[in-house]
């Protein structure tokens, strides 16, 4: 019985003493290409039918003046075939590489760019801007993507005011791209998200090529709701991203970007307001010191003094005015006297008290001197000295 160790050193050392694996050339397309900062490159050789993983170190590559390596372009690579026994897996240690054109996706990859392009879609006239504060943010994503628990999570953190809605959609595989367009479509149609994520996290060129596809990249442009594109890291490219309003590296990045940093704008609502608080301060002391002029103004201007020469006037026109008037009524008294007196001795009483009496027509109280002034059955009074006399006229 053998360890699992064991059996690793055992297939080791099984490889490396076949000739024939120890100096031969593979043909395939790059996938899933990554150079570290050590300046070794991994990658994948595939075909339609198996892959193979490769190691290129930093001496190998400067020793053959290796072109640069990408995902998507097909190339010889020459090398020998080893057990890498941590991982458990075969490998391919290259020593050079020679390139045999463009691999069958990159070249798709760049027709379709190309034909897009001349129709327009990546112009940057037609890109629309994105929301400010927007109240609803769309994603379209996978539902179990650890991605969409980071942007989640940036949202959350970034612009709590925000609400999310989810277009739940398949982001790899042959029925990806169909479920991308149905899902940015079902966002336009629900018409509340004011911006749209979408979203996927790294990968190799085959997981992110549903991204790719032309079906994928005209529903972005029919969006009538901006759209950030998401997908994968810093360093790869996809169609979706040509065509977006906005291309952020990361869905992380693009989760940033959809909203503002709701502290950024607390801090700046805090500057805003010290600086109203001083200007109203300031304006404040401004009229302050403008009312303490104007009231120096009035108290050297104060009417006070004018006033009481005017109280004082009115005081003395006063006691004028009374004596004016009592020296008025008195003289107009004794007239009314003298001439009370004067109709007192004209009164016809003083004549009715001398034997005479007054008569008057009832109809109109006008006072009879001749016969001619009355008629029979008009009915007369008579006044004398004690009293009146009611009579009725019968005959003249």
């Amino acid at each position: 019985m053998l360890s699992v160790a064991q059996l690793s050193r055992y297939l080791k050392e099984l490889l490396e003493v076949d000739d024939v694996l120890q100096n031969i050339w593979v043909q395939g397309e790059i996938s899933g290409c990554k150079t570290y900062s050590s300046g070794h490159c991994y990658f994948t050789l595939k075909d339609a039918e198996a892959q193979l993983h490769c190691v290129f170190f930093k001496n190998a590559r400067l020793r053959s003046s290796a072109p640069v390596l990408r995902d998507g372009i097909a190339i010889t690579a020459n090398g020998r075939i080893s057990y890498y026994e941590r991982d458990g897996k075969l490998q391919l240690y290259v020593e050079c590489v020679e390139l045999i054109g463009e691999g069958a996706l990159f070249l798709r990859f760049e027709q379709l760019k190309a034909r897009l392009a001349a129709e327009g879609l990546f112009d940057e006239n037609r890109k629309r801007p994105l929301p400010e504060q927007p109240a609803v943010v769309g994603i379209v994503t996978s539902p179990q993507a650890a991605a969409l628990r980071d942007m989640l999570r940036v949202l959350h953190a970034r612009y709590p005011l925000a609400e999310v809605l989810l277009a739940p959609t398949l982001v790899q595989g042959s029925e990806a791209p169909a479920s991308i367009s149905a899902a940015l479509d079902l966002l336009n149609e629900h018409g509340e998200a004011e911006v749209i994520i979408l979203g996927r996290g790294g990968g190799s060129i085959e997981e992110l090529w549903a991204f790719n596809e032309e079906i994928v990249a005209r529903a972005i442009a029919r969006s009538r709701i901006p759209v950030i594109s998401g997908v994968g890291h810093e360093t790869d490219f996809t169609i979706a991203d040509f065509v977006a309003d906005y291309r952020a590296s990361t869905p992380t990045a693009a989760a940033s970007k959809a909203v503002p940093d709701i502290t950024e704008r607390q801090i700046d609502i805090q500057a805003k307001q010290l600086e109203l608080t001083e200007l109203m301060e300031e304006c404040f002391g401004d009229m302050a010191e403008k009312l303490e002029r104007i009231q120096r103004d009035l108290q050297r201007a104060s009417p006070s003094s004018l006033l009481d020469r005017r109280r004082q006037q009115l005081d003395d026109t006063s006691a004028l005015l009374q004596t004016s008037l009592q020296h008025i009524l008195t003289l107009r008294s004794e007239r009314l006297s003298g001439m009370a007196l004067r109709l007192h001795a004209l009164s016809p009483l003083i004549t009715i008290a001398r034997g005479y009496a007054v008569v008057r027509r009832d109809i109109d109280s006008t006072i009879v001197t001749s016969i001619r002034q009355t008629r029979p059955g008009e009915s007369l009074t008579i006044q004398v000295t004690d009293g009146s006399i009611p009579v009725e006229v019968r005959r003249i």
